[in-house]
């Protein structure tokens, strides 16, 4: 598995658990990286079930938005799954706003969205 500067990527079962290592991603070289990173995820390693685990992100910039769209675009794409979970209710409140609860599934842990898959 490849080093990542913005993101740890581990295995339960055979779910990729993503955990994002900024607290506030709103950089835009940090937002584009991550994004590299998480598409690759996709793209070259093609992992068919993916977690993203917001438990550490604090605030993000809405740059990082669109590259959670595209991530999701090319995980349907890809005929995999993508699960979120952890979110802060601050951006959970985003993510509504945004209508990103009705795109993504969203779960309050890391268990219940393993679960999920």
């Amino acid at each position: 598995m490849p080093g990542y500067r913005h993101i740890d990527v581990s295995e339960v079962g055979d779910v990729t658990v993503v955990r994002f290592r900024g607290h506030r991603i709103v950089d835009d070289i940090d937002i584009l990286e991550l994004g590299q990173e998480l598409f690759q995820l996709v793209d070259v390693d093609k992992r068919e079930k993916i977690l993203l685990n917001f438990s550490a992100v604090e605030f993000l910039g809405s740059a990082t938005l669109g590259k959670l769209i595209t991530l999701e675009k090319r995980v349907r794409n890809a005929g995999a799954k993508i699960k979120l979970c952890n979110i802060r209710p601050a951006i959970f409140d985003v993510f509504k706003i945004t209508n990103f609860d009705r795109v993504f599934e969203i779960y309050p842990d890391e268990a219940d969205a393993l679960a999920a898959f």
